[in-house]
């Protein structure tokens, strides 16, 4: 786990990017073809240095061996699953963008590999898309685990997915791979996808321009119209066009409000606590 220096300095700056011009698919014609076929594909620079803690790429983007690892600020390798800390208080959240909104490429923290670095998931050795751009900034609130041994009572029984908790950042700035953005909860959609819970929540940036004018459901119907709606539809129905079944949700398939989503998150993270005390088995997953 992090040091109590490190989870300071992440707690204090939020991985915030400070140079994102090096874009790798510059020099390479066939990449920036497939780039542009993707849709804005993002990735972080070789080496982006911020205060504290750096993300590093080893291989080239929408490869089998691309991955972005997090170092401390001594360049030791560390988790951005296990060691970014959740809560910066007074309601504030960290969230590590997996992917960047208006982009395809299926992008997660492996969560069976060492320090669970980000990759690009894969089906039977092939790269993973979605058929369409995501519309927001996507990934995981650190230090959550829905536990797949665990039954929701609330939502049909569905047991938990075995990942972290998935944020949906519905502000106006496009992140990148790997940025770790300082988030307040709005809402969250129970979704559950082939029986297996997966929680949605909805979140704004706190650098986002109108962040200061929405603090629950009701807000974002107001200042983001239809904007909840539009993230149950995509994820109810990104599957169809490989023919599978829409995903379905819990609750009224409707959105939760504010208390809610910070109930889901303070049950996951007391989870994922039990899962780094080996209280619970881990199976595949890389506690490092």
């Amino acid at each position: 786990m992090a040091t109590t220096a490190t989870a300071t300095a992440f707690a204090l700056h939020g991985f915030r990017r400070l140079s994102s011009s090096h874009l790798p698919f510059n020099s390479n014609p066939v990449s920036v073809s497939l780039c542009r076929r993707r849709r804005q594909y993002s990735a972080p620079s070789a080496l982006l240095r911020t205060a504290g803690v750096q993300t590093k790429e080893v291989g080239q983007p929408e490869t089998l061996d691309y991955r972005v690892f997090f170092l401390d600020s001594s360049g030791k390798k560390i988790s951005p699953w296990h060691d970014v800390p959740l809560q910066l208080g007074d309601g504030v959240f960290n969230f590590v963008v997996e992917i960047p909104k208006e982009s395809s490429a299926k992008m997660e923290v492996a969560t069976d590999e060492a320090f669970t670095p980000i990759k690009q998931d894969t089906k039977k050795g092939k790269l993973r898309y979605y058929p369409y751009n995501i519309n927001w900034n996507y990934g995981l609130l650190p230090q959550t685990w829905e536990d797949p041994s665990f039954a929701n009572a609330e939502v049909e029984g569905a047991f938990g997915d075995n990942d972290p908790v998935d944020v949906v950042e519905i502000g106006e700035r496009r992140a990148n791979i790997g940025d770790v953005l300082k988030v307040k909860p709005l809402a969250a959609l129970a979704m559950i996808d082939e029986g297996e819970l997966d929680w949605k929540i909805v979140a704004i940036s706190l650098d986002d321009p109108r962040a200061s004018l929405v603090n629950d459901l009701n807000d974002v119907e107001k200042h983001f119209p239809s904007t909840l709606t539009a993230i149950r539809d995509w994820f109810r129905d990104y599957k169809i066009p490989d023919g599978k079944p829409a995903n379905k949700f819990g609750l009224g398939n409707k959105a939760v409000d504010k208390d809610y989503a910070l109930k889901v998150i303070m049950e996951t993270n007391k989870s994922w606590a039990e899962l780094m005390k080996r209280s619970v088995p881990s199976g595949e997953l890389s506690l490092v």
